[in-house]
């Protein structure tokens, strides 16, 4: 079953004592959804799509969920998102990230994000805004990531 993205975002924010910016979860949310859909076999961490966006993959809904606040730190918007149990082995994932990745700045997140045989250059037009990452694509760039053929 997968997560409510809201409840992943919020996960990720919570872990960072709420210091993450909109740009820096985004990036979080799909270094989240690249990695789990990695170890588990295409299975998507969370319902919800990224669009190649000129600073790299944004999850809409959340993106303007979360603009208001500019580059500042998220405060808590997550007002209905539900938690996870601490046996939910999603955590596991959500916990790598985040231990890996709360450190970068947002460029370096960005970076990160804009891979030239990742998922988001693959499909980046410049200046648009809809243009639809699909799973596949993003599951494809973990592999190659991680040497998989």
């Amino acid at each position: 079953m997968t997560a409510r993205i809201d409840s992943v975002a919020k996960y990720i924010c919570e872990k960072s004592g709420w210091t993450v910016s909109n740009l820096q979860l985004q990036k979080l949310l799909y270094l989240a959804q690249m990695i789990y859909m990695g170890r588990n076999g295409g299975k998507p961490l969370f319902d919800g799509s990224f669009q190649a966006w000129d600073y790299g993959p944004v999850e809409p809904n959340i993106y303007h969920r979360a603009k208001t606040h500019g580059s500042s730190p998220l405060p808590d918007i997550f007002y209905d998102a539900l938690g996870f149990r601490e046996t939910d082995p999603r955590r596991e994932t959500l916990d790598d990230v985040c231990n890996r990745f709360l450190r970068f700045t947002p460029g370096q997140l960005v970076d990160i994000t804009h891979s030239p045989n990742g998922a988001w250059a693959k499909h980046y037009v410049p200046g648009s805004k809809s243009i639809q990452i699909p799973n596949d694509s993003i599951l494809a760039e973990y592999n190659a990531r991680n040497n998989r053929n």
